[in-house]
């Protein structure tokens, strides 16, 4: 009689889940994983033929956490503003997770900075339609132009290289967020790409 299996799968996910929270998902192997566990690398080979299908599964645990912190800033006052806190957050708290989730997914996956965007998008477009008095398209582009910055600012935060603050991260958020909303107000045909930028830029230096 084989000899009866002592971990969970959820339990070697999980074991793995913590190995890349401390180490980064390259140090997940099996030898590792089984030495979490206190036994040999045999049990993970029960649930997974590869390494790189528990890898997997560490990516979809990365996936669902990110859509938990997405959906607490959901529940802020200003929606969109508390998904963006949520995912400097995410960044901030889970730098390793965040890595493998947006900078170096598993082969592949395609474009993840760009499917957390339109996860996003597509749940504040609502709350900033109202909240701005702006049409969906013009929404989209806010939201885009303000998602640029956040991936920008978190991914210093999770490379260790980001110089500043929280107060000063949020005096950024507060400029761009002003700066963009005038423009795509302002501008007529901007958030369609449909504008004389020559002559917008010439009116802008005059001042």
């Amino acid at each position: 009689m084989p000899p009866k299996v002592k971990f969970s799968k959820e339990e070697i996910i999980a074991a793995a889940v913590n190995i890349t929270r401390e180490r980064g998902i390259n140090a997940v192997t099996a030898r590792e994983v089984g030495a979490v566990l206190g036994v040999s690398s045999r049990p993970l080979f029960t649930y997974f033929d590869t390494v790189d299908e528990l890898k997997r599964e560490v990516y979809n645990y990365t996936k669902n956490l990110y859509r938990n912190y997405v959906k607490e800033g959901l529940t802020a006052a200003i929606p969109f503003l508390g998904v963006g806190q949520n995912y400097i957050r995410f960044a901030k708290e889970e730098p390793q997770l965040y890595k493998y989730l947006f900078l170096n997914p598993p082969d592949g996956v395609n474009g993840s900075a760009m499917e957390g965007l339109k996860l996003s998008q597509e749940l504040v477009r609502k709350s900033l339609m109202k909240i701005y008095n702006m049409d969906g398209n013009t929404a989209d582009k806010y939201f885009r132009d303000l998602w640029l910055v956040a991936y920008s600012i978190a991914t210093l935060i999770v490379t260790g290289e980001c110089p500043y603050t929280d107060a000063e991260i949020s005096s950024l958020f507060t400029e761009f967020s002003v700066s963009i909303c005038k423009a795509y107000k302002e501008i007529p045909g901007l958030p369609d790409g449909n504008f004389d930028k020559d002559a917008v830029f010439r009116e802008l230096v005059k001042r």
